[in-house]
């Protein structure tokens, strides 16, 4: 374009490869989907263990059958990563921690996290944890 010099030009370039580079070094572009925690009243958990890395943005689904209520504590995990959201029912929660979920009926909560220090997690229901509703994430 006329009128501009060349400094300007410079500057316009840098600024939109600044904001590439910003948006390839967003980790929470693209979240790695874990398989899905299904609560099964007669099974326990389909899933006792994950093994996940520190640094890398999750979609954790859990889903669950509505035969029982299911409160489902991760307590170490939730304190030790960014909660980015939490979506029920495509309405998408931002909370500044989160330490369970509940489910009261059937249906599905996706968290999205980042781990942020490594160790062995566990997750479980409360109150059935003796029957199958155990599981440990091992976030190395």
């Amino acid at each position: 374009m006329p009128g501009l010099t060349k400094s300007l030009w410079v500057s316009i370039a840098l600024l939109g490869l600044a904001s590439a580079v910003a948006a390839e070094g967003d980790k929470t572009r693209r979240a790695e989907r874990l398989d899905p925690l299904v609560l099964d009243a007669a099974t326990g958990f389909s899933i006792t263990s994950y093994e996940i890395e520190t640094g890398v943005y999750y979609r954790w689904r859990i889903q669950a059958d509505g035969l029982e209520e299911y409160k489902l504590l991760a307590p170490g995990l939730f304190r030790e990563s960014w909660i980015d959201q939490v979506v029920i029912e495509d309405k998408e929660v931002k909370p500044f921690g989160l330490h369970a979920v509940e489910f009261d009926d059937e249906g599905e909560i996706d968290i999205w996290f980042i781990p942020q220090r490594p160790g062995e997690y566990p997750f479980y229901v409360e109150g059935l944890d003796t029957q199958g509703f155990r599981g440990v994430f091992v976030v190395r």
